[in-house]
């Protein structure tokens, strides 16, 4: 495996981190291209758990970017300080970025993540163990999600590092307190939102860009000839 690009995502790279939050890693990695061709097909993701890590083949990487997945999205979009490795290759793939967005795309993503958030909050015992805790996770998620999505849409460019993280720590603590009526009234006006605006993104992806991309890498993984 050829560690193409990777950097740290989640709540550390939204300014959302607390004492106990966990730092989470991404990654694209390239596997010999003849091995695609044996028996035994390269892993198209690679997951640890001690320390947080996932890593995705180039190929399974770029489907998931280009289905509008936002965590496989984020990592092109990190801010410089959150890279730990950044290849030629790595850098080829932040640059075309905005060929894998299209504005079905996103806005079914960021709300789909979005409503499954919220239905945690609803299936969730605050009176478990960490219950509350993990509800305010939840919803300063679902937040994050709706604000990302609707800034994405609105104008194409990914927003990471969030302005103002108080207010979706502040709104985490008001959800998990009971005020799910709260959560619900933001994802009906982020669904309002997203039918009113006028957005920049395309119908469909830039999939000739992306595959132009991918090939590259794959010929550059070939052996030498001769």
């Amino acid at each position: 495996m050829h560690l193409l690009l990777s950097g740290i995502v989640g709540s550390v790279a939204y300014g959302l981190a607390g004492p106990g939050s966990d730092t989470d890693r991404i990654g694209v990695f390239a596997a010999p291209t003849v091995a695609f061709h044996g028996l035994h097909p390269p892993r198209e993701s690679v997951v640890t758990t001690d320390p947080d890590v996932t890593l995705h083949e180039a190929g399974k990487y770029a489907k998931l970017a280009l289905s509008g997945n936002p965590t496989a999205t984020e990592l092109m979009w990190l801010p410089d300080d959150c890279y730990e490795t950044r290849t030629e290759f790595g850098e080829r793939l932040i640059a075309i970025r905005s060929a894998f967005l299209s504005a079905p795309r996103v806005r079914d993503a960021y709300l789909g993540y979005a409503t499954q958030q919220f239905r945690k909050l609803t299936t969730r015992d605050l009176s478990q163990v960490g219950g509350r805790r993990r509800s305010a996770k939840h919803a300063r998620h679902l937040a994050r999600l709706l604000h990302q999505g609707r800034v994405l849409y609105a104008t194409g460019v990914l927003e990471i590092r969030l302005t103002d993280p108080e207010w979706f720590r502040a709104f985490g603590e008001r959800v998990a307190g009971g005020a799910l009526d709260e959560a619900e009234a933001l994802v009906t006006a982020a669904q309002r939102d997203f039918d009113s605006i006028r957005t920049p993104l395309p119908e469909r992806p830039d999939e000739a860009t992306v595959e132009g991309w991918l090939l590259d890498m794959r010929a550059a993984h070939l052996p030498p000839a001769g």
